[in-house]
């Protein structure tokens, strides 16, 4: 059920729009429509979407995120949330990227989908993920905050509303090298090590994300199915991350080591 009507959504994707373009955070919905509803937090991001595919991007993928318990639970909800990825936020490895071109620029460690063919429905399974998957790729989220992760007068911190809003703070991609068929892993295992300038900040495996990485893909598919939405041929899924969010300054060097997937690498400047 949605609270905002389409004058209302139209004002706060547009300023979500501006907020990315020219890196400058902006309040949260909330602070104005503290009476928001998840409906109206996935209406402003696909009215957002919109507007970046008017400018000229194209959708090539989604992520998923919320994947853990425990986040789930911080943020009083009891299923993951999606945003877009679009052509201009696929990175690749080795890249070097400007810190100055984010808001509050964090990284997280995750696996990528890559549809070989159309996933759509109401019962999607596991199993059909799997069998419809061309290969799953090692992948870094860059997650941003276009609106304050925590408000700098009010200290408020902003909702699951909010950050949906922001496109599920999805601000970009980094595809690594290896492109394995996914029934040739034990996807449920696969880990990885995080380091940032030499040091290791995060670990993890990716059973952290819903106890398989499929699901969340299979979530999605559900989700998108009501709305005539399915994920189709060539487009990437971020399943989930299975690390925290690490912070990103300029002059930071990344390696992510991935246990039979190779190395992601990357820096901010």
């Amino acid at each position: 059920m949605r609270n905002m009507d389409d004058k209302e959504i139209e004002v706060q994707a547009r300023l979500h729009d501006e907020a990315r373009r020219t890196a400058q955070q902006i309040d949260p919905v909330t602070v104005q429509h503290p009476e928001m509803t998840i409906d109206d937090a996935y209406a402003i991001q696909n009215r957002w979407l919109q507007i970046e595919l008017e400018r000229g991007q194209t959708l090539v993928g989604h992520k998923i995120g919320l994947t853990s318990r425990a986040m789930q639970l911080a943020m009083n909800i009891d299923e993951p949330d999606s945003g877009y990825l679009l052509d201009d936020m696929v990175f690749e490895n080795g890249c070097r990227l400007e810190a100055a071109a984010f808001c509050d620029p964090k990284i997280e460690v995750e696996l990528a989908f890559i549809i070989g063919s159309r996933i759509e429905g109401s019962d999607v399974t596991i199993e059909q993920v799997l069998e419809s998957t061309e290969a799953v790729v090692p992948a870094i989220e860059l997650i941003d905050a276009r609106s304050y992760r925590k408000h700098p007068e009010t200290g408020v911190t902003r909702s699951v509303t909010d950050t949906i809003s922001d496109n599920a703070a999805d601000a970009g991609i980094i595809l690594g090298d290896c492109r394995e068929d996914p029934n040739n892993i034990d996807m449920a295992w696969v880990a990885a090590v995080c380091r940032r300038n030499g040091d290791v900040e995060e670990s993890g495996v990716a059973s952290a994300v819903l106890g398989h990485p499929a699901l969340g893909v299979a979530w999605l598919a559900r989700r998108y199915a009501d709305h005539g939405v399915g994920l189709e041929p060539g487009q990437i899924v971020l399943s989930g991350s299975f690390t925290r969010p690490v912070d990103c300054r300029a002059g930071d060097d990344f390696k992510v080591e991935y246990r039979d997937l190779g190395t992601i690498d990357f820096s901010f400047r």
